[in-house]
Formats: structure tokens, sequence, C-alpha cells
């Protein structure tokens, strides 16, 4: 179920990211929910859209941090 629109995107991630890396959880998300639609690819049992999820959150953590104020912002 890759997304078109970040507005598309779980309310988990709209309500905690800023637009930025909304489009980067999006691509990610998008590009790994097309890698990995086969089984064989994946490094254990889990489904093709968790690994996606996996996958987007670990884009968005290369990129973003989350402050102290409990709010995501960019890596210096």
């Amino acid at each position: 179920m890759p997304y078109q629109h970040i507005d598309e995107l779980p309310d988990s991630v709209k309500n905690v990211l800023p637009n930025h890396a909304q489009d980067i959880y999006k691509e990610a998300f998008n590009s790994a929910w097309e890698e990995y639609k086969n089984p064989e690819d994946r490094r254990d049992d889990a489904g093709r859209e968790e690994v996606a999820h996996r996958v987007a959150w670990s884009a968005v953590k290369n990129k973003y941090e989350k402050g102290t104020d409990g709010k995501w912002h960019p890596k210096s």
C-alpha cells in the first residue's frame, strides 16, 4: 500500500514529523514496499508493510532526531 501523498500517512507519522521528514518517510516506505515484496528478501517473519515502516523510520532517523522537547528536529 504505497502512499501517494503525505496526507495518506498514518496519524502516528503525520502527527509527529515535520513535513520534510514526512516526505522522507513516504519515499522510503514506497521504495521498501517495492524492494521487499518477496518474503525471501526479508530477514525475519515480518510482513511487507512492517518492514517498509521500519525502513521508513530508519530513513527519517538518518536526517532527524527527537529533541528533549519531544519534537523531531533536523540533525545538525
